[in-house]
C-alpha cells in the first residue's frame, strides 16, 4: 500500500528489514486496542504540548 511504502521509504535500509521482520511474525491486534493505544498516544502527545515540549503543526500553521 502507499502508506506502507512511506513509512519504509522514511526509514533506514536496516530498519525497514527489522520492521518487515516484526510485521512478520506479529498476531493480529483487536481493533479495540488498537483505539485504546492510539487514544494513549494522543493523550502523550497533547501532554507535551501542554508542557511546551512538542509542537503540534495544524491548518494554517507554518510548520512541516
Amino acid at each position: 500500500s502507499e502508506l506502507r511504502d512511506q513509512v519504509f521509504g522514511s526509514l533506514s535500509k536496516r530498519a525497514a528489514e527489522m520492521l518487515k521482520d516484526d510485521l512478520e511474525v506479529m498476531r493480529p491486534v483487536r481493533l479495540s486496542d488498537v483505539q485504546e493505544a492510539q487514544q494513549a498516544i494522543v493523550a502523550t502527545a497533547l501532554q507535551l504540548k501542554a508542557e511546551g515540549k512538542l509542537v503540534i503543526a495544524g491548518s494554517g500553521d507554518d510548520y512541516v
